[in-house]
């Protein structure tokens, strides 16, 4: 049997297929075009976007997998608490509904946020436990969390820390699109970072209090930066760093505080590799990183499927 999850977020259109055994079968994604020099587009144009692009994708199915598939399962909103909401979502939903129905299978909702948990999760190779920290690090969301697994699929998940003004996301994309970057700028900023001099990682300051982050003042420093003409490729690393040294901070209070050694790091930005490397660093034996592949990092739906085959092997 197979699984066919869907996911819409903010800015890629998404669709994956998985089988029993938790094998990736199939998987199509597609970002969604932003104008050279802007820095995102409204939700409504987004839901419009992914309304235009999810049928596109979905034709890419061939029709024995169709007759194969068991259940459904879609992200409809960003975090599994109430009051969760962004209308972008709302398009994956009404097509999620519509398959199900003609199907006559089962469909399960979900959240983004744990799509990107499970799609972690199922990316490692060993298990770090049922208890465990997180953080969700993308355009629309950087969270400390702690993760608990309550049953096949679903999570409880407590806030820890968050950013109290930008997300990391958006603050790559801010400084990306100013140093002439396409929009989403993360792989291209990590590109440009590599021609990076020596210390240019700590020209920016890291702005936490307790387990708040902040960025839009570091972002503003990073504006200035170029108004000086300093190198692109140094105010691109700086960025990194600023990044490493914020998530450290907050990490180091929380395996002190929580007991918590194992952490699970998901989300757009934690696929570059500079940031990946310079945390494990930086955390050491003071705790463990797992990181989802990079290719599961950003957004995608393939978490969301495993999600539709946890859920119903549960049930069955």
């Amino acid at each position: 049997m197979l699984y066919l999850g869907i996911d819409t977020s903010m800015y890629t259109t998404s669709i994956a297929v998985v089988n029993n055994c938790k094998e990736l079968v199939q998987e199509e994604r597609r970002v969604l075009e932003v104008p050279i020099g802007e820095r995102g587009m409204a939700q409504s144009e987004a839901l419009f976007k992914h309304l235009q692009v999810l049928p596109e994708l979905l034709r890419l199915i061939p029709t024995s997998t169709w007759q194969r598939i068991k259940a459904i399962a879609v992200s409809t909103r960003p975090r599994p608490i109430e009051g969760s909401y962004m209308p972008v979502f709302t398009a994956g939903k009404s097509i999620a509904l519509s398959l199900a129905a003609a199907l006559g299978v089962e469909l399960t909702s979900t959240s983004h946020q744990e799509g990107h948990i499970v799609a972690g999760l199922n990316s490692l190779e060993e298990s770090i436990g049922r208890e465990f920290l997180a953080v969700h690090l993308s355009g629309g969301t950087t969270e400390l969390l702690v993760v608990r697994k309550t049953s096949p699929g679903r999570f409880n998940i407590e806030i820890l820390g968050e950013s109290t003004d930008l997300h990391a996301g958006q603050f790559v994309d801010r400084v990306g699109v100013s140093l002439g970057l396409p929009f989403p700028a993360g792989k291209d900023l990590e590109k440009l970072a590599l021609k990076a001099a020596p210390g240019a990682a700590s020209l920016l300051p890291s702005s936490v209090k307790g387990y708040e982050m902040s960025f839009s003042g570091v972002e503003s420093a990073a504006q200035r930066l170029l108004e000086t003409n300093k190198r692109p490729a140094d105010v691109a690393r700086a960025v990194e760093g600023c990044i490493v040294r914020t998530l450290f901070k907050v990490l180091t209070k929380a395996i002190e505080e929580t007991g918590l050694s194992n952490i699970l790091v998901v989300g757009g930005v934690a696929s570059n590799k500079y940031i990946r490397a310079e945390l494990a660093k930086k955390v050491g034996t003071k705790g463990r990183l797992y990181w989802a592949k990079p290719e599961w990092s950003s957004d995608n739906a393939i978490g969301v499927a495993l999600i539709a085959q946890e859920v119903q092997t549960a049930n069955y």
